[in-house]
């Protein structure tokens, strides 16, 4: 006679251990080292989840979970819905090789009744799931890396050769704000490699230019422009409100003034140059590792390097 569910459950209950919610919240508490795996699917997930948890849909456990939980000797409990799910999924692991497997008696409903909290993501729109739903498919960024970057605020310096490109992939990822400074214009002999610009757009300011691009590449960018050439006088206030400052000058002095206000202000420089068909690139983290200038402590002097 073919298996009924409740015949799967009964199963599973006699291999799986259940453990309580006040068990669970315990041992965070204590600060034991586990993993809390929800197995719910993404639209449960998104109305709420214990915090810390790793997400791993049930239909796509056996495909992930490796990805997400490589060592089978790591103390797991799963917890769905009401702990049908995690029951099963945990049996499923315990196949997989991974012994120390628990399944939470009662499930986030039960965690939600006792007055335990749950944390929610930043919501994303039906529009934005749809134009970031490739992200999704990438562990690395998930809708929790998403709503993070559509939080985050970049500054980029300089939107000719360098910035154009950096400019146009930061606002298809999803940028929430980006600060774009250059005082130049368009001029016709940029437009071979400046992809933020085009014909019509010759004697725009760059700025300008960049912004009008973005906006209609992704609606969700707040583009803020800075017609003007960064100085010791604005500087700090300009890099105050971003979290990574995105250098693609292209002269040396303007190159220094950034490394030396980001290492005051504490901001991580994404650092890129090129000389026809060769480039840098490096990230220079203030604090934690040497800067451009522990690099090349004194510019070159003026004519040495081509443009």
């Amino acid at each position: 006679m073919p298996k009924t569910q409740q015949d799967f459950l009964e199963e599973a209950r006699r291999d799986i251990p259940e453990v309580s919610v006040e068990e669970v919240e315990g041992r965070r508490e204590r600060g034991d080292d586990f993993i809390l795996l929800d197995v719910r699917e993404k639209d449960e997930v998104r109305a709420g989840y214990i915090d810390g948890a790793v997400t791993i849909p049930r239909g796509f456990l056996e495909f992930q979970v490796a990805g997400q939980v490589p060592n089978t000797d790591k103390d797991v409990v799963v917890y769905c819905a009401g702990g049908a799910r995690s029951l099963l999924a945990a049996k499923v692991l315990r196949s997989m090789g991974y012994e120390r497997v628990a399944s939470m008696a009662g499930g986030i409903t039960r965690w939600k009744d006792a007055g335990y909290p749950v944390v929610r993501d930043r919501q994303l729109s039906a529009e934005q799931l749809e134009r970031y739903s490739r992200h999704f498919l990438l562990s690395q960024i998930g809708e929790k890396g998403q709503g993070k970057l559509l939080d985050a605020k970049v500054l980029l310096v300089g939107a000719g050769g360098l910035g154009s490109p950096s400019g146009l992939y930061l606002a298809a990822a999803g940028i929430g704000t980006l600060g774009i400074v250059d005082a130049d214009v368009v001029d016709l002999s940029n437009l071979q490699r400046q992809i933020l610009h085009n014909t019509e757009r010759v004697g725009v300011p760059k700025a300008e230019s960049a912004k009008q691009t973005i906006n209609s590449l992704n609606p969700d960018v707040q583009v803020r422009i800075y017609n003007e050439r960064l100085t010791v006088d604005n500087v700090m206030d300009i890099f105050r409100d971003y979290d990574i400052i995105v250098d693609g000058c292209d002269n040396f002095p303007t190159r220094y003034l950034v490394n030396d206000a980001a290492f005051f202000a504490g901001k991580p420089v994404v650092h890129g140059s090129i000389f026809q068909f060769e480039g840098q690139a490096s990230v220079f983290t203030p604090h934690t590792g040497p800067c451009y200038r522990c690099l090349f402590p004194t510019p070159p002097p003026p004519g040495m390097v081509p443009s």
